[in-house]
């Protein structure tokens, strides 16, 4: 994890972040429909889950842009190389969560192992953190899912005046139509950092490799 720092005079982005940050703070969320069929079906096939696969490659796609990744390093604007999934884990027992993270790394399969290491050894951990021997390191983004409605929309917006400019994602619970497998997406984003160029960037490409699954399973 490498934190390099931006230069607010000459970043392309650096008057816009500071408008959006100091003098009209601002937030904003998108909701849209994604079609995971064809990444379903080759899970199954191959015998692995679909939650460490989507948190994999949502956290790959916004790692292919440098706006995702910006956040405040001791005073200091910059952004991460990489940033690591802080997800969810849920206890069938008393219907709490518990909040895990599994570190990034380009091979899909390696974090899926990794993924199911954590879940071996945290996975029934109650409290705020599985993790408790450390903190989520600072590069963690929240990205998660709630399989247990169908939304048409989903926003978090609470930066409790904290510099805080990583993107959080929320997928909904899979739908069936016209024999395709769908699953609602909500993504929320500081207008610091992003703007709608950024988020359909990061849309296509995603859907992309939810189509051709071949091309990182």
């Amino acid at each position: 994890m490498h934190f390099t720092p931006l230069d607010l005079q000459t970043w392309p982005r650096g008057q816009m972040f500071w408008y959006f940050s100091q003098m009209a703070p601002t937030g904003y969320s998108l909701s849209v429909t994604a079609d995971v069929t064809q990444t379903r079906e080759a899970l199954k096939k191959a015998g692995k889950k679909f939650f460490p696969a989507y948190l994999w490659l949502v956290t790959k796609h916004l790692n292919e842009q440098t706006e995702f990744k910006v956040a405040v390093q001791d005073g200091q604007v910059g952004y991460y190389d990489t940033l690591t999934p802080l997800y969810a884990a849920f206890h069938d027992d008393d219907k709490t969560f518990s909040l895990m993270w599994t570190e990034y790394g380009d091979d899909f399969g390696a974090f899926h192992a990794r993924y199911l290491e954590n879940q071996r050894r945290f996975g029934e951990n109650h409290g705020v953190l599985a993790q408790p021997q450390t903190p989520p390191p600072a590069n963690a983004y929240t990205v998660s899912c709630i399989p247990w409605v169908e939304f048409t929309h989903f926003a978090v917006h609470s930066y409790e005046n904290k510099p805080y400019y990583f993107p959080s994602v929320e997928a909904d619970r899979f739908f069936e139509r016209g024999g395709r497998t769908l699953m609602p997406l909500s993504l929320t984003c500081h207008h610091a950092t992003t703007d709608g160029w950024h988020m359909q960037t990061f849309l296509d490409a995603l859907q992309r490799d939810f189509d051709h699954p071949e091309g990182w399973l």
